[in-house]
């Protein structure tokens, strides 16, 4: 139920985000202390501005307005997925190549098959190759690992400052 309605969301936010020249990071939908609130995190090359976030809202509001796809009341915020941009598709790891990342994988994985198995890899991340994302560890362990995208639980940059 809740995957058919933020797909049904989704499919309403792209075509809005396009003429914008923007990019749907994630969509959550969750009641929080004041109510239910509708999240949508937005994205573009060199980043998303008040104007963009407000432009959307204006727009995606509109078009909630007239379809009421969402189930009861509700507060929509877009914003800017932050410092600290989740992960997911393999655009996302070719595009943020060089930046550092944390990614927590689904299982325990020994990548360099030095008997040490674990679930969280930091680094650099180097891009994709074939179905896998490339990481240059920047713990002791060191050295680049081969991660299965399939695997991946949760990802994100790691601001810098």
């Amino acid at each position: 139920m809740a995957t058919d309605f933020l797909t049904q969301i989704q499919a309403m936010v792209d075509p809005i985000l396009e003429d914008f020249g923007l990019e749907c990071v994630e969509i959550e939908f969750k009641r929080e202390t004041q109510g239910q609130v509708l999240r949508i995190f937005i994205d573009k090359e060199g980043g998303v501005n008040l104007d963009d976030c407000a432009s959307v809202s204006r727009e995606l509001g509109a078009v909630l307005e007239i379809d009421d796809p969402v189930p009861g009341a509700y507060r929509l915020e877009v914003s800017s997925p932050g410092l600290d941009r989740p992960l997911k598709t393999p655009r996302d790891f070719e595009r943020f190549a060089g930046q550092p990342v944390t990614i927590k994988m689904v299982i325990m994985l020994d990548p360099d098959q030095r008997g040490h198995s674990r679930k969280t890899f930091k680094g650099t991340l180097l891009g994709m190759a074939d179905d896998s994302v490339r990481v240059e560890q920047s713990d002791k362990k060191g050295g680049e690992v081969l991660l299965p995208l399939a695997d991946i639980s949760k990802a994100h940059l790691e601001p810098e400052f």
